[in-house]
């Protein structure tokens, strides 16, 4: 069990709003990473997707598998040979004022000369009328490079994120 977290970089998203949020030069002195989210865009809809690359690794090197859970049903996906991992839904322009969705990206062994996997776990509220009002999910992914992470970049499908989203990336050494 991890007992030292350090914070490594936060992005708070200013007025202007931004395209993306991007963590570079991330030291290779820790053992985990985790990324703490709260993270609104402004899509013209309820919600929108959430993309993450390691290493400006754009190649279809990314897969997951996600159960899920809204207001109103349960289900599950799959993704493989992505070219970016979907990481989560977050709400967006439609969704209830000033909501921000909530998600946890945790990477075990990031310096690994091996394949990185990584879990999500994450919270929507929209307050939609339709059974979307929530949704709820954890992920399981793995990124097939075999670098150590030193760059995470988080972009919305098709929005940008909208000022107060923000994103902390914390070192967690294990010794």
């Amino acid at each position: 069990m991890a007992n030292t977290y350090t914070k490594i970089a936060s992005v708070a998203v200013g007025g202007a709003g931004a395209a993306n949020i991007d963590f570079t030069s991330i030291p290779a002195t820790y053992t985990d990473l985790c990324l703490k989210l709260s993270l609104r865009d402004t899509r013209t809809q309820i919600d929108d997707y959430v993309n993450l690359i390691f290493n400006n690794d754009s190649g279809s090197n990314y897969s997951m598998k996600s159960v899920w859970g809204t207001g109103s049903t349960t289900g599950n996906s799959n993704y493989s040979a992505q070219t970016a991992n979907y990481v989560f839904q977050i709400a967006a322009a439609s969704a209830t004022a000033s909501t921000f969705s909530n998600v946890e990206i945790y990477v075990p062994n990031y310096t690994s000369s091996n394949a990185k996997s990584f879990s999500t776990d994450g919270v929507t509220e929209t307050n939609a009328a339709t059974g979307t009002d929530r949704l709820d999910a954890l992920t399981a992914s793995l990124w097939s490079g075999t670098a150590t992470i030193n760059r995470i970049t988080l972009t919305p499908g098709t929005g940008t994120f909208v000022q107060y989203s923000t994103a902390t990336l914390y070192g967690i050494k294990n010794s």
